[in-house]
């Protein structure tokens, strides 16, 4: 009888912690979520509804990130920031407002910067592993999923952008 009752803990702890370990992939809706930021005001996903939604998670401290973010300011955000069918949100994984706008006055990014200072935003998305980065098509579905930076991966995305706004 001991060893029924010790499988069903075990089982029960896997499924727990396969529940905790999720990852976001390709095909999966964009999750219910608010950000509040003091410097670029409130959002939510349901302010999201029709519109192609790039989710970036990194931190400041994080080389690829940097890398990744200097791709954006230069070539993503220059292209669609006035497109009112795309959304861009750069989440800051374990920062506060305080925090990323001291980073973003040395940095001089142009595009809001959301603090996720609990990780409550990026742990509907992942568990580890920064950057990521997420597009979601018109209907909410994710379209594209990576981690880490790569130039080719990251015109992929920009590709990628293009024909979902199309």
């Amino acid at each position: 009888m001991k060893m029924k009752k010790l499988g069903l803990l075990l089982m029960l702890l896997c499924a727990s912690f396969a529940m905790h370990a999720q990852e976001l992939k390709k095909g999966d809706k964009l999750p219910d979520f608010q950000l509040k930021s003091s410097v670029y005001g409130d959002v939510s996903s349901a302010d999201l509804k029709g519109k192609v939604v790039l989710v970036s998670l990194f931190a400041t401290w994080c080389g690829p990130c940097q890398l990744e973010l200097a791709e954006v300011q230069k070539m993503l955000w220059p292209k669609y920031k006035d497109n009112k069918d795309f959304v861009l949100l750069v989440i800051g994984r374990e920062h506060t407002d305080e925090q990323l706008k001291a980073y973003n006055e040395r940095k001089k990014f142009t595009f809001p910067l959301y603090p996720d200072p609990k990780r409550e935003v990026f742990s509907l998305f992942a568990e580890k592993s920064i950057p990521r980065t997420y597009l979601f098509n018109k209907e909410g579905e994710a379209i594209y999923t990576s981690i880490g930076y790569e130039k080719e991966e990251f015109n992929h995305l920009m590709n990628t952008i293009e024909e979902a706004l199309k």
